[in-house]
């Protein structure tokens, strides 16, 4: 049952409940004073719901505050970390400066249109797909405006969810870049990032997560996006952020061709210690991504820290067995791999899973990722430099589809909320029908962003070219794109 269909029924029960009081109204009206009409038309209308300061919890604000911090750490330094050591020392800069720029433009695009695009639905000619630009610049939004969480009565300054969700657009298109790392231009690669944040990141991030709150479905049952309306679950980002960049990852790295050299020579990563320390701080900032993603200081925030714990480490656990079973010894690189595919794959479930199905579901995710990654990409032959698609996109559809199954409060999972009813509750899981949202919502975002990135890619490629020359990336685009190396020795 759709999200949509169970707002339905239950202003359905709500209708069969009225029709049955009447009778009681009837006879109340009949011995009742008359009273002029237009008064009491009036009084019988309620008055439109408006969120106040005093529904503002302090510590609420204080967590989600936090939490953004943390997710920008996510950025910067944590990716681009760990994305440098990857690289050879030659490109080391280059992926600094790209992963940093792209931090300071996603921000800017996000203050611009962004969180208008994502988490409106006034001015727009297709509501169900993205927002319009009522909020560009930030326009109404200021100390007085506040943002739904997912309890009743229960309110963020807009600011704060500006800011909170401001960091998720950051570190989105800035995942991308691994995929074709040392072999792309600077400038082509920001123009792309604008573009595809527009019609890409921002629609998808509208469907999945927009909705007008739990205090306005009664007045506005149908206002939210169109993977909210089915009744999909993604939690902090499984769709909306990994297998978005995930997918455009991929369609890049095609676009762009191999690495010169490419399994001819070999390229290992220049500085596994400056990776391991950036997924150290990977991992640090997620507590925030997932955790904050509850938008409040509560239990389910609590819930989903643990489960991002545990299933990272069951992740690392399962990546380190499975190369020592398969190459006799356990790796540097394949452990942080496997970390990073259990933070991606509990991601979308990490509010709604019990701490055991989260340890099955990083385990499982880890070993499709490895599979992918030592496995798949070599037979096609393709170059997905730092294992973006392998990890991020595959993680991340794991996770969604698995999100599904470790939802279900049979498990011990927290079901879907009924948000219709005057105080939230747990409602009628189905777990057939909830599977097959989550691969519904799956393959929407895979169909919506791999078409916007294959449009863009191809128009950059074959306008201002998104290549360097054979001697630039022999060379290393350290020099050619930004005249400093990152080692002076």
């Amino acid at each position: 049952m759709t999200f949509a269909n169970k707002i339905a029924a239950s202003a359905g029960a709500a209708g069969l409940a009225l029709f049955a009081a009447l009778p009681v109204w009837a006879q109340e009206a009949a011995t009742a004073v008359a009273a002029p009409a237009a008064p009491a038309a009036e009084a019988a209308a309620p008055a439109p719901f408006v969120p106040t300061a005093e529904m503002v919890n302090k510590g609420d604000v204080a967590w989600m505050l936090v939490a953004s911090a943390l997710v920008l750490l996510m950025s910067v330094p944590a990716l681009a970390l760990f994305y440098g050591g990857l690289v050879r020392a030659k490109n080391m800069l280059s992926v600094l400066m790209q992963v940093l720029t792209i931090v300071c433009v996603a921000a800017l695009v996000w203050f611009s249109w962004g969180y208008s695009m994502a988490f409106t639905s006034t001015g727009s000619p297709f509501p169900a797909l993205f927002g319009g630009l009522d909020k560009a610049f930030l326009a109404g939004v200021d100390v007085n405006t506040f943002a739904a969480t997912f309890s009743n009565g229960v309110y963020l300054p807009e600011y704060v969810f500006v800011i909170f969700q401001m960091t998720f657009a950051c570190i989105t298109p800035a995942l991308i870049v691994g995929a074709f790392a040392e072999r792309v231009k600077f400038t082509p690669l920001i123009i792309f990032t604008v573009l595809w944040m527009t019609f890409a990141y921002f629609p998808i991030a509208h469907m999945v997560w927009y909705w007008a709150g739990p205090d306005f479905l009664h007045a506005a049952p149908t206002d939210y996006g169109l993977l909210w309306g089915w009744g999909a679950l993604d939690f902090a980002g499984g769709t909306v952020v990994h297998i978005n960049a995930g997918i455009a990852g991929l369609v890049g790295c095609l676009v762009i061709g191999p690495r010169i050299g490419y399994n001819t020579e070999p390229m290992p990563p220049h500085n596994l210690v400056m990776t391991m320390i950036g997924a150290s701080l990977l991992w640090i900032g997620w507590f925030g991504f997932n955790a904050g993603s509850g938008l409040e200081a509560n239990a389910f925030g609590a819930l989903a820290f643990i489960n991002t714990f545990v299933a990272t480490a069951a992740a690392g656990v399962a990546w380190a067995v499975i190369e020592q079973i398969v190459h006799k010894k356990p790796s540097l690189l394949g452990a942080v791999s496997g970390v990073v595919a259990g933070l991606v794959a509990i991601t979308p479930a990490a509010g709604f899973a019990h701490p055991g199905t989260a340890i099955i579901l990083g385990a499982v995710a880890s070993l499709v990722c490895f599979f992918f990654v030592t496995t798949v990409k070599k037979k096609l032959k393709y170059d997905d430099s730092l294992d973006v698609f392998g990890i991020h996109a595959i993680g991340g559809i794991v996770g969604a589809i698995g999100t599904g199954f470790v939802a279900n409060p049979a498990w011990g999972g927290q079901g879907w909320i009924d948000y219709t009813a005057p105080v939230a509750k747990a409602g009628e899981f189905d777990l057939a029908g909830q599977v097959m949202t989550q691969i519904w919502a799956v393959g929407t975002t895979v169909l919506w962003t791999g078409t916007v990135s294959v449009v863009l890619f191809l128009a950059l490629k074959y306008t201002i070219g998104l290549r360097p020359s054979k001697d630039v990336e022999q060379e290393g685009l350290d020099l050619a794109e930004h005249g400093e190396r990152a080692y002076n020795m």
